[in-house]
């Protein structure tokens, strides 16, 4: 999948790795959408460092559960730094 196609996944991934993590309330929509695309992109790009996809790939339920996980990992770190672990 392309990198456009990681930051739309990762916008959406985002929303619900909020939902998931508890941090809809405590962060504005617009951080978690960024957080959301950062840990996709993240997510992509190790999921293409272990399983040797380069972004080729169609989307599908798998990289929507790589870009959520991601999400979720960016998320709980960001919380870290920002002291709301």
């Amino acid at each position: 999948m392309s990198i456009i196609g990681w930051i739309i996944i990762g916008a959406l991934a985002g929303w619900i790795a909020s939902k998931i993590a508890g941090r809809d309330a405590s962060m504005n929509w617009l951080e978690n959408i960024v957080v959301g695309i950062v840990g996709a992109l993240v997510g992509g790009f190790i999921w293409g460092l272990l399983s040797g996809d380069n972004y080729t790939s169609s989307f599908s339920l798998g990289t929507l559960l790589v870009a959520i996980l991601g999400a979720v990992v960016v998320l709980f770190a960001w919380g870290a730094i920002r002291g709301k672990a």
